[in-house]
């Protein structure tokens, strides 16, 4: 066995130590299954065998999911058409039907969990016998494949609503949401805890003392789901009558996953458990065979692990960690990179023009901080990370920082002056980088005297919360700085992409366009809920009026003012621009000072304000919903195609990950050159040609994607799953 190490001790237990060779983390392939197989038929056929204990000889943990070039060839006939559901249920019913033979094999078997078991792991412990796990606090157990746009598809939508219910096993499921080990005992998915590096003596000693606990309680005659199940019973109809609605309107419905799952433990938890693993298979094949469900997995789970581990870092520069940060500007933006920094044991120094604000940035760490008291922060943490942040005003206080961020006044002038001064403290051999979240960084690089030391790092508010980081190049950005930049964003655990300098960069100016033509389309009159509404249906998290408002309208029509002074004659105007010039001459900033596209009535909820209908006449002929949606989508993705042909995007991967990680654009697309890719370029140009024939040519196709559509080319090659789970 190449995956398994099997041993069996004096007293007739074997213990199956799982290891699968060139994988950080233990991942279910072809070859593992093969090894369980053989395992699971030698402990079922030797009577010297009296059970199994199952346990990982990885230090990073029990086990993850699937690997994921495997899990790509199930969806691969060789044919260049995807195979058909029922081609994809043959495949990937094995993994269903050993993991059945397991737990029916007629000997007891225990899973002696360590550190992680996610996804399939879990599966494979949920069919064991009893679940021992070691104690940790870094311990994470459960089924999160809905947050890649699959469900559990080993036997785990059938088997946890029969340990812990089927409401509460579906909050998990439908969430992605992982237990801790003292939750799991609570809720008795797992049968018992006991001190890190504890769980295979443990589970030896349960095999030992339980010869005969070989039958999972469903297998019993009498069995009944803990809260009940089956159409006829009224907390089962209840859950699953109010799960369809609420999932239908947390997904709008876009998701296929979730529709799945509800359907599988509709259908299978009431069934016996051989019936209802086909149910689950059936309906996991359905996803499977998707685009949406590659397309999720590809982007949200393969890319971003990729782009989290080094891909656009440059190869041959040595490892770069930041130990002392000089953070200048403690706003909110600079205050919520000293939390993150300091979080990662970095020293902080935290500069601002007052002293005032630089303590009031290190009083947001500390509130920031004290949130997370029993989420795995202690008093003791807290006053060790605020004493690694030091408020100043005194530019001398930054010696001695290896890496500089700047966070201050979005002026060219403002951060030139402050860029010069660090460099008289620091010298222009340190790395610099600037935060900004439009301003070109090959200008701003001027101000250093050697600009292939100095980057764009781009955040996104709340700093604390928000997983990406756009790093920027600027003309004569080199690959130190670049090296520096990337690890920074290692250490502080978040997901880098890596774009060229342009106005407004990747995300920032695709991002706007949501924006922009929300507001076009309230300026011709289109009713505001409705573009409300399609911009949610669509699948981004807000609507672009309430998003506008959130980040200011004032801020939109400063960027835009500013953008106009820089270019000149080269600024290219935008029907938006006018409508958000209309809006701040009336006072309507954003929820900053209480109205913008909505009201924002003290103790009293948001609504869209009536002003908007005198101050933009409703138009006496509505488009419908998917028109509106139309627009919102092939808006944002024409100016992702252009920063593509543009050069600001090197590959399709940063371009999905940016969008979806920075501005929320529709994940079940997989992102915007997955979504292009999908629906086909030619249709995309098609469809960007009529656009551009009625709404002007903000929507005109680039060269690139004619090209592409003529040619029959796509962003990705065809075959670009190729990391593992």
């Amino acid at each position: 066995m190449e995956t398994i190490r099997f041993d069996i001790d004096a007293d007739g237990i074997a213990t199956l130590i799982i290891d699968v060779p060139g994988q950080s983390m233990n991942v279910i392939g072809p070859d593992f299954i093969a090894d369980l197989d053989g395992a699971i038929t030698r402990i079922a056929s030797e009577p010297d065998i009296k059970g199994a204990v199952v346990a990982s000889g990885k230090d990073s943990g029990f086990m993850a999911g699937m690997d994921l070039k495997y899990f790509g060839s199930m969806l691969a006939s060789g044919g260049g058409e995807p195979p058909a559901p029922a081609t994809i249920f043959d495949k990937v019913f094995v993994l269903n039907q050993l993991f059945r033979r397991l737990e029916t094999c007629g000997k007891p078997i225990a899973c002696a969990i360590e550190g992680t078991c996610v996804g399939g792991g879990f599966e494979l412990a949920l069919a064991c016998h009893r679940r021992v796990v070691g104690d940790s606090s870094k311990t994470q157990l459960g089924l999160p494949e809905i947050l890649i746009g699959l469900f559990p598809g080993g036997g785990g939508s059938q088997r946890l609503p029969r340990i812990m219910g089927v409401q509460a096993s579906l909050m998990y499921m439908l969430q992605g949401k992982l237990f801790r080990p003292a939750e799991a005992a609570m809720l008795k998915v797992v049968d018992q805890i006991v001190p890190q590096g504890g769980a295979v003596e443990a589970a030896r000693e349960w095999v030992k003392a339980n010869p005969n606990a070989a039958t999972q309680p469903w297998d019993v005659k009498g069995f009944k789901v803990p809260g009940g199940a089956g159409q006829f019973n009224p907390a089962f109809v209840q859950t699953m009558v109010g799960a369809l609605p609420m999932t239908l309107k947390q997904t709008q419905r876009n998701m296929n996953a979730p529709i799945a799952l509800l359907s599988a433990v509709y259908e299978g938890v009431t069934l016996p458990m051989d019936r209802a693993i086909r149910i689950e298979s059936k309906y996991f094949a359905k996803v499977a065979a998707d685009p949406q469900a590659s397309n999720m997995i590809r982007t949200l789970f393969v890319n971003k692990q990729a782009a989290e581990r080094g891909a656009r870092r440059p190869k041959d520069e040595p490892k770069a960690p930041t130990g002392k940060l000089a953070m200048l500007g403690a706003g909110m933006m600079g205050a919520g990179i000293a939390t993150v920094a300091a979080q990662a044991g970095m020293e902080v120094v935290l500069f601002d023009r007052d002293q005032a604000y630089a303590e009031k940035g290190k009083a947001h760490v500390e509130e920031v901080l004290k949130k997370r008291l029993g989420k795995g922060m202690t008093p003791e943490k807290i006053a060790e990370t605020l004493a690694r942040v030091s408020p100043t005003t005194d530019f001398a206080a930054l010696a001695g920082a290896d890496f500089v961020i700047e966070a201050v006044f979005e002026d060219v002038a403002i951060k030139a002056e402050v860029t010069r001064k660090v460099e008289e403290v620091l010298g222009a051999d340190t790395i610099f980088g600037s935060n900004t979240s439009t301003l070109p960084i090959t200008k701003l690089a001027q101000a250093w005297s050697k600009p292939e030391n100095f980057i764009g790092i781009h955040f996104f508010s709340p700093v604390e919360k928000m997983p990406l980081v756009e790093i920027i190049l600027g003309e004569k950005t080199g690959p130190a700085a670049i090296a520096k930049a990337l690890d920074f964003v290692a250490q502080i655990k978040k997901t880098p992409i890596v774009v060229h300098d342009s106005r407004g960069f990747y995300t920032s100016r695709s991002f706007g366009t949501y924006v922009q033509e929300g507001a076009e389309l309230v300026g011709e009159g289109v009713n505001p809920a409705l573009i409300e509404n399609a911009g949610k249906q669509l699948g981004m998290p807000t609507g672009p009026l309430a998003v506008s408002d959130e980040v200011s309208i004032e801020l939109g029509v400063k960027i835009m003012t500013a953008a106009k002074k820089e270019l000149g004659d080269a600024y290219v105007p935008q029907g938006s621009d006018d409508i958000m010039v209309k809006m701040t001459d009336a006072g309507r900033l954003g929820r900053k000072n209480g109205k913008g596209w909505y009201d924002y009535p003290e103790g009293a909820k948001k609504h869209l304000s009536p002003a908007l209908g005198e101050m933009f006449p409703r138009a006496a002929e509505q488009p419908d919903v998917e028109a509106v949606k139309e627009r919102l989508l092939y808006r944002q993705l024409i100016e992702c195609a252009r920063c593509f042909e543009e050069g600001v995007l090197e590959t399709p991967e940063d371009g999905d990950i940016g969008a979806i990680f920075g501005w929320g654009f529709a994940p079940y697309t997989g992102g915007p050159f997955s979504h292009m890719d999908t629906v086909g370029i030619a249709n995309v140009v098609a469809t960007l040609d009529r656009l551009a024939a009625a709404h002007g040519p903000r929507f005109a196709p680039t060269q690139q994607l004619r090209d592409m559509a003529a040619s029959g080319a796509t962003f990705y090659k065809p075959a670009s799953m190729k990391a593992a789970a």
